[in-house]
């Protein structure tokens, strides 16, 4: 069956528009994004489960009235479930996992008349800022093949800039939003905490820093999602006001004159790319041309107890998943069932003591109230997305001699031997080196988007983030509206 061959030209508000008048089928925009699938997908292997014949299904109607009726999307392959799917947490331990409801978001997401096309990469249950899970392989940057398009929703911004689909969702529980749309060329906004559900399986992921969400090509279609999907379900832990208008609407607003301050060093006192640091120049250059008031200006937070406290975090909800996995696989797990990397995550959230993992998490509001003081005086703040440009492929794995030496640690769960070395410290520290910048807006639990407003002389996109106050996506909204009509990236492109 034809396609659309006008696909690329618009955003899921665009597409949805051009079926309400009729102009095009959401069948044939079904039919248009799986042959875009089948020539695009064997080379950046963004999508790692198809499900065509319930999009077919769906495409052919009745479909949900909502804001994107008809519209292709794509879910990532964690938190999201779909009934009946295959959901595999990027972990051999999850492979044969299958939900038997939706999550909360799916159903709000359907109800909203998308039309599910299938599931996105994910590296191992979300840990990694790349995505490059040994069990589906490496999902490739559209803009350059031999690079990472970010993580953990990087098969959903990898789909996104390909132009597979318009829009698609991710879960950020420490950029995992705004690191795949920095490396994508994508716009992406973290929510508030509590401001989409998670249920019913959970009320809080990742002890609150995780929130859902999507990757989009455009500004509106991240405000039109919101407005379909924001609003706590039943037993949700917490509410927060509405907003007074859509946030669609205030997409479409440009904001008061706001007082932004900025960095461009690392929370880790480590290098940040020139290009990176270009983008966030040229950035208040344009901020300034538009009225606002900027200046150098950082919260008087310790980044490198951001990051201790992040990989508590990880020690601590590994070794919970892994224990709650055994009644998904029907026994305990060993290293044989995760990758190395992670299962010594887990030895190590069993080396620390419980007393560990709350003195950690106490600190979150510690960060919370200092943010609190720099926005009295700020509005927003704004950074690099990330630090580098998109890492290559590869780039992050274990040496030999260190894969081996986590073999033997492994093998013999010797997670007292990894605490008493000092490895965690390493760890939290070499692994966010590139990624310093995310982390902080989740422990806040503020909102928080990236904007794509740079290019490298290489052709990669480079993200400028800015954190908001809480419960201020109208805010972020509003602004990021005003940049992109000032600085349109629609029709910027990767050629795939």
């Amino acid at each position: 069956m034809p396609g659309f061959s006008d696909y690329e030209k618009y955003d899921g508000l665009g597409l949805a528009e051009l079926i309400r008048k009729k102009e095009v089928t959401a069948l044939e925009l079904c039919e248009e994004a799986f042959q875009r699938m089948d020539r695009i997908n064997p080379k950046i292997n963004a999508v790692i489960y198809r499900m065509e014949d319930a999009a077919r299904t769906a495409a052919k109607g009745p479909i949900p009235q909502g804001p994107f009726s008809g519209v292709p999307f794509l879910c990532k392959d964690l938190v999201s479930a779909i009934a009946g799917v295959p959901m595999t947490k990027g972990s051999k331990a999850c492979r044969n996992y299958v939900p038997t409801q939706d999550s909360e978001m799916a159903r709000r997401y359907k109800a909203s008349g998308l039309i599910v096309l299938g599931k996105t990469n994910t590296p191992e249950f979300g840990l990694m800022g790349i995505t490059e899970p040994e069990l589906h392989g490496p999902t490739r940057n559209p803009w350059n093949l031999d690079r990472t398009p970010g993580g953990s929703s990087g098969g959903s911004g990898a789909a996104v800039a390909a132009g597979i689909v318009p829009l698609a969702s991710g879960g950020d529980g420490g950029g995992s939003i705004r690191i795949p749309s920095s490396c994508c060329g994508l716009f992406g906004l973290k929510p508030t905490r509590g401001r989409n559900p998670l249920g019913p399986e959970s009320g809080e992921v990742w002890q609150g820093a995780e929130v859902e969400g999507v990757i989009t090509r455009s500004v509106r279609d991240t405000a039109a999602m919101l407005d379909a999907t924001h609003g706590a379900d039943p037993g949700a832990p917490c509410l927060l006001p509405a907003p007074e208008r859509p946030f669609l609407e205030y997409a479409g607003l440009n904001p008061k004159p706001l007082k932004i301050g900025y960095t461009v060093s690392s929370p880790l006192k480590a290098q940040v790319d020139p290009s990176c640091v270009q983008a966030v120049q040229s950035a208040a250059k344009l901020l300034e041309s538009l009225g606002h008031m900027v200046e150098e200006a950082s919260p008087e937070i310790d980044g490198e107890s951001v990051a201790r406290c992040y990989f508590m975090l990880y020690f601590g909800e590994v070794a919970a998943d892994i224990e709650e996995l055994k009644s998904v696989v029907g026994r305990p797990l060993n290293h044989h069932d995760t990758e190395e990397t992670t299962w010594a995550l887990n030895l190590l959230g069993k080396a620390f003591s419980a007393g560990d993992f709350v003195l950690a998490r106490r600190q979150w509001n510690t960060f919370s109230r200092q943010m609190a003081k720099f926005n009295e005086k700020y509005d927003l703040y704004m950074t690099p997305t990330i630090a580098s440009l998109p890492p290559r492929i590869g780039e992050a794995k274990q040496k030999p001699s260190e894969e081996f030496l986590l073999k033997i640690i492994n093998s013999l769960n010797l997670g007292g031997i990894l605490k008493a070395s000092g490895l965690a410290d390493v760890m939290a520290t070499k692994s966010l080196i590139k990624m310093p910048f995310t982390q902080l807006a989740n422990f806040t639990g503020q909102p928080a988007m990236s904007v794509p407003l740079h290019w490298s002389k290489e052709g990669l996109p480079c993200g400028v983030q800015f954190i908001g106050r809480f419960a201020e996506e109208s805010l972020l909204l509003q602004l990021g509206g005003q940049l992109e009509r000032a600085a349109p990236w629609f029709d910027k492109r990767p050629k795939i």
